[in-house]
């Protein structure tokens, strides 16, 4: 069970978004570089890594920041937002990402997520973004009629190395988890799911040791790290010991 870290980028600096909305962000770090650091040194394992302007772009906008960070970090990073095409993929992971996610582009070309697949096994995610129940797209900025379950199972087979599942109507306000949800689509599908949105305490890390959260791969936090919520020395060493 792997507890990611989360840095969002949004004009090169790490911020966290409240319900997905843009205007509500709050900067956490200048110096995003800095901060992947500081979690390789708490102690995390991996680094989730997020282009917020790319994501409503549709392209790469923090591409320095985001090297930065691989420069900076030896930790695997996975990286999402605004990468939508063979090339943009093929260039990120040329420089370092060990898994590149892909959102927008897995509701609208899904082909594309699975030759990206074949090309590059075990490096593409597919990340599903959910807003009652039903996918988000264009850095959340618009609702498909797709439920979440439907678009994982498009991808059954076809390589995905993982899900990343997000509650856009918990994420960021530390409501938890939804667990339930979550595991639900774990349960729907063989691919490893990732939990993202709204991890708001310890009370979330001792949830993803039991039974039924065996089947994901982890969990991503953000606001409740940054704010001291979640101690990352205790949080690893309770995720540790389930393992064991």
């Amino acid at each position: 069970m792997i507890l990611f870290p989360a840095i969002d980028l949004k004009d090169g600096e790490c911020v966290r978004l409240k319900l997905g909305e843009m205007s509500e962000a709050t900067v956490y770090n200048a110096d995003p570089a800095a901060q992947a650091k500081a979690f390789e040194d708490a102690g995390f394992e991996w680094l989730h890594v997020v282009d917020l302007n790319g994501a409503f772009a549709g392209e790469s906008r923090n591409g320095a920041a985001v090297e930065a960070i691989l420069r900076a970090t030896k930790n695997p990073v996975q990286l999402g937002g605004g990468i939508r095409s063979l090339a943009q993929i093929e260039a990120w992971l040329d420089k370092g990402l060990a898994r590149v996610i892909l959102g927008t582009v897995a509701v609208r070309d899904p082909a594309l997520v699975r030759e990206a697949c074949e090309k590059f096994p075990g490096r593409i995610a597919v990340g599903i973004d959910a807003r009652g129940g039903k996918v988000a797209v264009e850095g959340w900025a618009e609702t498909s009629d797709l439920s979440a379950t439907e678009l994982a199972r498009r991808f059954e087979g076809a390589g995905v190395a993982a899900i990343v599942y997000t509650d856009i109507d918990r994420d960021g306000v530390l409501a938890g988890i939804n667990w339930d949800a979550t595991i639900a689509l774990a349960d729907a599908v063989s691919i490893p799911v990732i939990a993202s949105g709204g991890l708001a305490s310890m009370a979330d890390i001792e949830r993803m040791t039991r039974p039924d959260a065996a089947k994901l791969e982890g969990a991503i936090s953000g606001r409740a790290l940054y704010d001291g919520r979640i101690d990352p020395k205790e949080a690893l060493k309770v995720l540790r010991e389930a393992r064991a």
